[in-house]
């Protein structure tokens, strides 16, 4: 194995490990991995408190235009991830819940994600780990403190 590539390249190498397992898993579930990402998002959405989520919430999160973001949602409640209802504040939206089978396939997802990396970690001490966790954590502060400086028309924008 050579040592010396370039980060970028390593970086996709373990994300695309990651994902072939982890898009193998949502296959036998019949979702792919943008239905499994609208589903986290939900998830996320849900759990920083917001009472309602709607499609355009979705949308924006996900950064998916609408008619993709509706075929997304038809499917996902055909098959049981989630339940549409009209809005109580405003009857031109359809509020937008994950069920029960949402949940638990989050948790299913969940500890897949803990096996995988473990399995990556395989032969780290935990201080490494420990280490690797710090330094990426790091990293997507990095990348987060980009994305509100540039939206925030900082100098950068």
């Amino acid at each position: 194995m050579e040592h010396n590539m370039p980060m970028g390249l390593r970086f996709s190498l373990l994300h695309r490990a990651f994902m072939k397992q982890l898009n193998a898993r949502l296959q036998e579930k019949g979702l792919t991995g943008v239905q499994f990402g609208v589903l986290g998002q939900l998830d996320r959405l849900r759990r920083a408190g917001r009472e309602e989520i709607n499609q355009r919430d979705l949308e924006a999160a996900t950064r998916v235009t609408h008619p993709t973001m509706t075929e997304i949602v038809k499917r996902l409640e055909k098959q049981g991830f989630v339940v549409c209802a009209p809005s109580e504040r405003d009857r031109r939206f359809k509020s937008i819940r994950p069920t029960e089978k949402a949940d638990a396939l989050r948790r299913e997802m969940d500890e897949l994600d803990g096996n995988i990396y473990r399995e990556l970690c395989r032969g780290l001490t935990p201080e490494e780990v420990a280490s690797l966790g710090k330094i990426t954590d790091k990293m997507l502060d990095n990348i987060f403190s980009e994305c509100c400086r540039k939206e925030g028309g900082g100098a950068d924008a």
